[in-house]
């Protein structure tokens, strides 16, 4: 995708997101870790869903 930016500007960009506060260091994104969190997350719920059944009821 082309830049809409005259090259000037775009330098500037450049130039502005090269500086040190805006370079942060991220860890890798790892799928797996999401779905086993989302998972855990399910799963635990409806565990305390059904345990709250049960001494409702």
């Amino acid at each position: 995708m082309t830049s809409r930016l005259n090259p000037d500007d775009q330098q500037h960009v450049d130039q502005y997101l090269q500086l040190p506060q805006h370079r942060v260091e991220r860890r890798p994104f790892r799928p797996w870790m999401l779905l086993v969190v989302v998972l855990s997350a399910v799963i635990g719920l409806g565990l305390l869903s059904r345990l709250l059944s049960y001494l409702v009821l």
